[in-house]
């Protein structure tokens, strides 16, 4: 039987895809390692406060609405 190719190139792996995960949890690490937690964590906060925060409060509760329990 021939071996499968091991790449990162665009091959189906299904649900519980762990390409997706792991280059997930490394950009995720870069962006806590770079300190820019704290100032986005305000900008949200800020956006929520303004003008912009009902359709943020929408659009969550849209995508909660679509979401499995």
């Amino acid at each position: 039987m021939a071996e499968r190719p091991k790449s990162d190139s665009a091959q189906n792996e299904g649900e519980g895809n762990r390409t997706a995960a792991r280059h997930y949890n490394e950009a995720t690490k870069r962006f806590i390692d770079s300190g820019k937690v704290d100032s986005a964590a305000h900008e949200a906060e800020e956006a929520i406060a303004s003008d912009e925060g009902k359709a943020l409060r929408d659009a969550e509760a849209k995508g909660k609405s679509k979401a499995r329990r």
